[in-house]
């Protein structure tokens, strides 16, 4: 039996979400039978968005990634999001329109995912998927705007790789997020604070 098309099972679940105050934790019953890939592509795609996104909202969805992933790290299965974060609110409709918008994205460049270097989500390999997850959340969480895009990216694609089985999509979200994190890293320990000013002032230039 073959697997569908990501953007298939999202539009599916899309159908879900209420359009009224939606919860951490309705989003978790909604859709903790996918597992962890699906709940990480679910709180890191909307972020991974080049889409402002309203303030606040990337320590929202942030934090449940962070425990997901750290979970990841430690080899558990059973899904558990501790009640100040499954209590915490997000507009429904806005968080639908997010993840309405990246459909056409996913639906370009899905037809290159496909089920391929299964060793990279098999085995202990999983656990250093977590640990990649953990280091880029981290950096999500960094309180300066524009620099949360790549890293969201990064995780929403070891997520898909994840859920499609494809190892190449793992690995490169992990290129992805290491090249990302390190720079971020080398301009703060070259210019210290102001180092997030010139990433961003760079960012800028570049759209």
């Amino acid at each position: 039996m073959s697997l569908r098309s990501l953007s298939e099972l999202l539009d599916e679940d899309l159908q879900k979400l209420p359009t009224s105050s939606l919860t951490v934790g309705e989003i978790l019953t909604l859709f903790h039978e996918r597992g962890f890939g699906f709940l990480l592509l679910l709180f890191a795609l909307p972020m991974a968005l080049p889409i402002p996104v309203p303030p606040g909202i990337n320590i929202l969805l942030a934090t449940p990634l962070l425990f997901l992933t750290f979970q990841q790290t430690i080899g558990l299965h059973k899904i558990w999001l501790p009640k100040f974060i499954t209590a915490k609110a997000v507009n429904g409709s806005d968080f639908k329109s997010m993840m309405a918008k990246a459909l056409p994205l996913i639906r370009k460049f899905e037809h290159l995912i496909k089920p391929r270097l299964a060793f990279m989500t098999n085995g202990i390999l999983p656990y250093l998927i977590g640990f990649c997850g953990v280091l880029f959340t981290l950096f999500i969480m960094i309180p300066v705007p524009m620099t949360n895009t790549i890293p969201s990216f990064a995780i929403a694609l070891m997520a898909i790789g994840i859920i499609m089985r494809d190892g190449l999509a793992v690995l490169s979200g992990m290129i992805i997020g290491f090249t990302w994190t390190g720079f971020l890293t080398w301009a703060f320990i070259t210019f210290g604070m102001e180092g997030f000013d010139i990433v961003k002032e760079w960012i800028r230039s570049l759209i």
